[in-house]
């Protein structure tokens, strides 16, 4: 988010910086913020932590545990709306394709904005309401 807004605002920001900084008085292990920063450091164009090899294995290795403790709480009926939102959020990262085809079909079918295949070429809408469902190609 904070390089959105530094694109968008045209602020330039060392997002290394910005970690060395918080380790003062933050609440945040300092010696985690340290990684952050060196991180940054070896590469200030990082779009996300998870870009980095070191975090990517980190994450990648706790991936089953962190499930684990989302299904238990689920089970349990505790709500863990973070850990849930960032395991997607992870997930959304990693997937080489997302499942948008039903919402695609849904915002076509409800307002004709039609929607994209993986395997041609184009923008396609459906006529929904019709028994052999005619699809047409714009």
């Amino acid at each position: 988010m904070i390089l959105d807004a530094a694109e968008e605002y045209g602020w330039e920001i060392d997002l290394g910086a910005v970690a060395r900084i918080w380790r003062g008085g933050c609440i945040i292990r300092a010696a985690f913020l340290d990684r952050i920063r060196a991180a940054y450091a070896t590469d200030p164009g990082l779009v996300s932590l998870l870009s980095d090899a070191g975090f990517a294995a980190e994450i990648g290795d706790a991936q089953v545990p962190w499930r684990e403790v989302i299904a238990t709480a689920a089970r349990r009926g505790v709500p863990v709306p973070a850990f849930s939102a960032a395991l997607s959020y992870y997930d959304s990262l990693r997937a080489e394709r997302l499942p948008a085809a039903l919402t695609q079909g849904q915002r076509d079918y409800f307002g004709a904005h039609t929607y994209r295949r993986v395997d041609r070429e184009g923008s396609f809408h459906t006529l929904w309401g019709t028994t052999d469902r005619a699809e047409t190609q714009s």
